[in-house]
């Protein structure tokens, strides 16, 4: 196209400044720049989203390439291609005249064809005494030359946007199957735990896949679906855990009560010393102290260990799984005012916010430090957050809080689905986080 070359469109199709800024980029190619037709009309397939043509203008456009003498389109070889609607429509699968000019339009607005229209309106070429085309009328597609390194990236942009949303896709089935395989294994083996309530959102969830997802809709589904997963398989795993415990301590015990090499047969039961008499041997058991002699401290006495048998000894609770600090914040907004600076944006931060959320409610600090102990420190400070977010049901949160941390030590008590319900009560926060 001719630098500084304006073209307007024969009859009463009127003249729009979007035509004039693609006839203006037009004239921007680079000097010697080539592109193989079929590859850029691939990319164009690939970006029509973006590109926002339909797939029957698309159909037009590569009739219209149809008519392109060469594989690559340059300048040197010329940019307008001059078919009568006849041709085009034949090419165009039996496309209709109306339609054929209603898409005609679509590909001009969309910036990927020009009109050069002659001055009766028909399309042609003038050739020299050589055969050669000096001047021809019709559409020009300088503008794909133009846009082409436009239209690859957005095509690669669609092609990596389809493979994460395929794979977003393959991630969410697999994690549904195993949800749905976990809950009725842990139901059938009746593992101790509130299953009832997971399916129930479980199925919830599920009822919320879109039937055309996109990846934003399967990335929220897919981060609480995995949620789910993983406080199924914590209070699996954790059931798993105290089995093993149980029988090795069976195990043990068993061990203690035949290691005497000088009984006479594992079946004789052990000797004990009658009332009022002392061990004599380094075989027999230390009796245990009286109730008001037995030490306060959790851990045994200095001399002690080796001496005190299992059952006098305290068997801590199984620890849990601490959830990400996006998700908890989501859950529950109201504590980033109570962060440094009025934000939270890491565990500390939320941590020393919890610290002060549990004097504001209440919380004495022995109860704090016992669910520091038995919870862990970033767990605890969730759960703190969790009373603050649900304050107007709790009467007493350091009772709660106490009670919490006795059913986590037995192993019955999860944070998840106290943060999902929180989640879905929320909904999503405009808050800025960290």
């Amino acid at each position: 196209m001719e630098s500084g070359y304006v073209t307007t469109p024969f009859g009463r199709r009127p003249m729009s400044l979007g035509m004039l800024a693609s006839q203006q980029l037009a004239g921007t190619i680079e000097p010697g720049m080539k592109r193989s037709k079929w590859k850029l009309f691939r990319a164009i397939c690939e970006a029509r989203p973006a590109l926002g043509v339909t797939d029957r203008a698309l159909t037009v456009l590569d009739a219209l390439l149809t008519f392109y003498p060469d594989d690559e389109i340059s300048e040197e070889k010329g940019l307008i291609v001059f078919p009568s609607n006849a041709q085009l429509s034949l090419r165009a699968r039996g496309m209709t005249p109306a339609t054929l000019r209603r898409h005609l339009a679509v590909l001009v607005e969309a910036g990927l064809i020009l009109r050069k229209d002659s001055p009766n309106g028909k399309r042609y070429a003038r050739r020299d005494r050589a055969g050669a085309i000096g001047e021809a009328f019709g559409f020009s597609i300088a503008p794909l030359l133009a846009r082409a390194v436009e239209i690859e990236g957005l095509a690669a942009q669609a092609i990596a946007d389809r493979e994460l949303l395929r794979a977003t896709r393959e991630r969410l089935t697999v994690c549904r199957r195993d949800i749905s395989k976990l809950i009725s294994t842990a139901i059938d083996e009746a593992v101790p735990g509130d299953w009832e309530q997971m399916t129930m959102m479980f199925r919830a969830i599920v009822a919320r896949i879109p039937r055309v997802a996109s990846i934003e809709d399967l990335t929220s589904l897919f981060d609480e679906m995995g949620l789910l997963r993983d406080e199924a398989v914590n209070l699996l795993e954790r059931h798993i855990k105290g089995e093993k415990i149980d029988a090795n301590e069976s195990q043990i015990e068993r061990h203690r009560q035949n290691s005497n090499p000088n009984s006479i047969s594992e079946l004789e039961p052990s000797f004990e010393p009658k009332q009022g008499e002392k061990a004599a041997t380094n075989n027999e058991r230390i009796a245990e102290p009286p109730a008001e002699q037995r030490p306060r401290s959790l851990k045994p006495a200095a001399g002690m260990v080796g001496k005190v048998s299992d059952a006098a000894a305290p068997v801590s609770g199984p620890s849990l799984k601490s959830f990400p600090l996006g998700l908890v914040l989501q859950a529950c907004p109201a504590i980033l005012d109570y962060g440094p600076g009025g934000a939270i944006g890491n565990w500390r931060d939320l941590m020393s916010a919890a610290v002060v959320v549990r004097s504001m409610l209440g919380v004495s600090p022995s109860a704090y430090e016992e669910a520091c102990a038995g919870m862990g420190p970033e767990n605890a400070a969730t759960v703190i957050a969790c009373i603050l977010e649900r304050g107007g049901h709790i009467n007493s949160p350091g009772g709660y809080l106490r009670d919490l941390t006795r059913r986590t030590e037995r192993g019955e008590f999860a944070i998840g689905p106290m943060l999902m319900a929180l989640v879905r009560a929320n909904g999503p926060t405009g808050r800025h986080v960290g």
